[in-house]
This record gives C-alpha cells, structure tokens and sequence, in this order.
C-alpha cells in the first residue's frame, strides 16, 4: 500500500514526514510490526499503545497512527487521527485486499444463544453446498479446516487475515459471533453484515459495561450501522428485543414464540418439533431455548434466499455446537451426564429447566459448576439460586478462576443459597466431577456447566489443559468397571 493510499483511508488532523515506497502490513501489535509496517498506536482498557510508539519504530515501523502529537527524528511517517480504534478495522481490511467485501456476512449477538445459532447457520449453508467459513467461541472454520479461536470476536487485524484466508479458500459466505466487547472497541467498525441477528441479552460482563443499559447499548450498536439493504433478524421476546431495532434502517426479521408466528410443537428429551413461520423443523436439540436458536437459524438462512423446506430439511440433521447440551457417555448402566457452557444465571436456568422439564419423575438432577474469576461477580449468588431452584444435589467449584482465589469465588457463590443442606463445596474441579458421578445413581442426570467446548482451566494467568467431557468420560468408565 501506498502512503497516499493510506492518508486517504484514515483522513487524518495532521500527517508529519510523508514517506515514499511500499507499505508492508499493520499491526496493533508493536512485537508483531514488519520492516515498512504501520503501527496503530490504540488507547487500550488496560493499556495505552502509545507507549509502544518507539518499540514499533525500533521494529521497522515505517508509519505511526496515533491520536497524539508524537515526534521522532527517524524517517517515520506520524499520521495523527481523532480515533485510532475506529481505523485499526478499515486499515486492516485495506491491507488486506478488503476480504470482508468478498464475502456475505452474518453476525450473530446476543448473551446466550450466539454460538449455537452460529453453528446451525454454518451447518445449514453448508449442507446446502454454500460454501461457509465461520468465527466464533469454540473455532475458527476456513470451509472444512477447524483453527483455534481465543477470542469470541478477534482484534481487526486476525481478523483481516482469517477473512482473507476465508475469501482466497472460496468462502461465500462467513458466520460470525459478534461479542458486545468487539462492538464497543471497534473490532468490526466497517464491516457490512448482510444478516445480523440478535438472540437475547441477560445478565454478564457487567464488570466491563457496568449496567445492564450499557451492555444493551454495546450491542445495539450491530443494528445502529446496518444499511437498508441488509435484514436484522431480532428474538422480539426478548424484553431488549425492541430496544435494538431503533434507529435501524434494515428490513426485519422478527422471532416471536408468544405470537402466532411461531410455536413449539414437542420439547423432549429426544429432540424439538418447533413450527416456524407455517415450516415445521424437527430437531435432535433439546429445550426452549434452543427454540428460539432453531428460529433464528430458519430467519438468518431465509433472509439469505434459502427456501423454507431445505432449511428445515438441512436443521433436522445440524448438530450444533460442541459443548452445548453435549451427552458424555460410557459403556454400561450409568447416570446421563450433560456437558454445558452456561455460565451466567440465565444460561444455568435455561439448561436446568430444560433437564428437569424432560426428566421422569424418579430421576435425580444434580449440577456440577462454579464461576469465572476477574469477571462479573455479581452473577455468582444469582447463578446459586438458580441452581437451588431446580436441582437436588448441587457441587460448586471452580470455574476458570483466572488471578482469583478460588475459594473466595466459591464463597460469593455460597453467599446466594437460602440452605445449603443439598450444597458441597470441592474446590479442585476435577475432584467435584469425580464426586458427582461417583455419588450418583444410575437413574440420576448430572449437568456440569460453566465450561462446555473448553479443554483448558486458567489458573494464576496459567492455562492448563482441561476438559470437562474427558474427565466425565474417565468417571463414567471407571464407575462401569466397579459395577460389572
């Protein structure tokens, strides 16, 4: 890229030092500027990436855009701006070739609901032969090749480069979950989604937006820049549902299970039959919730041109996501053991209430979680008395205590039941598991939520490997080995 190129692309107060050849790549990252580089110097929620300005130029940084007058006597170009955050999306997709423009994009928001929706979409598009790459919690998907993913929504410049690999594989169409961080610091400020999609919002990360308004608002914004060609698709239940179409210029897509529009036919332990705008979807997933994930699917695929009987057809055999409602079994007459990544007070009552609706009679609940450290402790009561409302036996536990005590995570949680006579406390995560299992009747359902698809627990700022469904797997065989 040319230097001309770029002052253009940013329309800067004040450029210093123009200088002449080819721009090699941009970076947000001062470790990771090339020779010839642009850096972007942001002003971060823990860090300010003006003080890596001279690192960056020590690097090869040949450009520097900054909010703030900076001065070196090296031949570097200082391009000042009002918003350097507001760039970083716009700059990387410039070096990029523009990959986002390559592909239709749809964008999934919401508290609960985001990466099931997402991956019915990829599944549906692409048993449909579309070809479809997607981002989101549990990984990245360049067509069929699963990556790592770290981050819900990544930074705009990974994910430049991963639109970039997508559009050169041939990718069509990209599904994204979209986090309420990535829209409140810019992560995808310039992108247009074809389809964006709102599921619900509920009670999390109020640590960062403080109040339940600001975290609405965060998330609003998806809705506040799509243009009148695209369509929104909007969980209208939701009591924020309303909220995010306001000052919306797409056509809209509403969901409403409350209305005529859509019902829901047979909710069991074998599946869903949900009827969705006169179309009948018969489904392997299970609960109310994931209702209103098949409906959203239906509106996301049909706003993109798909007929309402492949849709159907394609979600009859969608899976969804790993981690989600996902069985772990074994070998022989054992208890039904549901792996989850609820981990908000909404999200616990959404899959507890599911599981005690469809259970018999006789069968026992129990439910094994805990709660994220250095993050919204506020949830940590609420998510006690859910559990304490629906289940019989109840382990809490760690979580992913990150910088936290554990134990001190666990006595915010305890300070929400109103008796504790069904309550243990096993700080070791894989000794609660163990436990609950062990304990546990053949005729007994054990929910272990909180961490789903993760195969990590970060402890200390450390992240060692750990993973819910192999340790259930482990419990389950041992405990058929001690029956037989």
């Amino acid at each position: 890229m040319k230097i001309d190129t770029l002052i253009e692309i940013c329309n800067p107060l004040h450029v210093t030092n123009k200088v002449d050849g080819e721009l090699s790549m941009c970076a947000i990252d001062s470790r990771k500027v090339d020779q010839n580089g642009v850096f972007i110097a942001i002003p971060g929620t823990e860090v300010d990436g003006h003080i890596f300005i001279e690192d960056a130029i020590n690097r090869g940084a040949k450009v520097i855009i900054c909010e703030e007058s900076y001065y070196t006597d090296q031949d570097v170009c200082i391009i000042e701006v009002e918003d350097s955050r507001k760039l970083a999306g716009p700059v990387a997709q410039a070096f990029a070739g523009y990959p986002a423009q390559k592909m239709k994009l749809i964008g999934v928001t919401g508290t609960n609901g985001k990466t099931t929706t997402a991956t019915l979409v990829y599944q549906v598009l692409t048993a449909l032969g579309k070809k479809t790459s997607l981002l989101g919690t549990v990984h990245k998907r360049i067509l069929d090749k699963v990556m790592e993913s770290k981050l819900t929504t990544a930074d705009p410049v990974e994910l430049a480069s991963d639109m970039k690999q997508m559009a050169e594989a041939g990718s069509e169409y990209l599904v994204m979950e979209v986090s309420s961080h990535a829209l409140h610091q810019y992560r995808v400020h310039g992108l247009t989604f074809e389809v964006a999609a709102f599921t619900n919002l509920s009670h999390d990360h109020l640590d960062y937006h403080h109040t339940l308004e600001e975290y609405a608002a965060a998330k609003k914004m998806l809705f506040d820049h799509l243009p009148a060609s695209s369509t929104a698709v909007v969980n209208m239940d939701d009591d924020f549902g309303a909220t995010m179409l306001k000052n919306c210029k797409a056509k809209v897509l509403p969901l409403s299970f409350d209305e005529e529009q859509a019902y829901v036919l047979e909710n069991t332990a074998d599946g869903l039959s949900v009827i969705i705008d006169g179309e009948k979807i018969v489904s392997q997933l299970v609960g109310k919730f994931n209702a209103y994930n098949l409906g959203q699917t239906f509106l996301i695929c049909k706003a993109l041109g798909l007929s309402d009987a492949e849709i159907a057809n394609a979600l009859s055999k969608a899976k969804g996501a790993a981690g989600r409602m996902e069985p772990v079994t074994a070998e022989g007459d054992l208890p039904l053991v549901i792996v989850d990544y609820a981990h908000t007070p909404d999200a616990l009552q959404n899959v507890l209430s599911t599981l005690s609706a469809v259970k018999d009679a006789s069968q026992k609940l129990t439910v094994v979680f805990g709660a994220g450290g250095d993050r919204d402790t506020t949830k940590r009561p609420e998510m006690a008395k859910v559990a304490e409302e629906f289940a019989d036996k109840i382990f809490v536990t760690s979580d992913n205590p990150r910088t936290e005590n554990p134990d001190l995570i666990i006595a915010d949680i305890l300070n929400g039941f109103e008796k504790l006579e069904k309550v243990t406390s096993i700080t070791d995560r894989k000794e609660a598991i163990e436990r609950a299992i062990d304990d546990a009747s053949t005729n007994e359902i054990i929910l272990i939520a909180g961490k789903g698809h993760e195969d990590y627990q970060e402890v200390n700022g450390q992240r060692h490997h750990f993973d819910d469904r192999e340790i259930a797997r482990e419990c389950l065989t041992k405990k058929a080995g001690r029956s037989t």
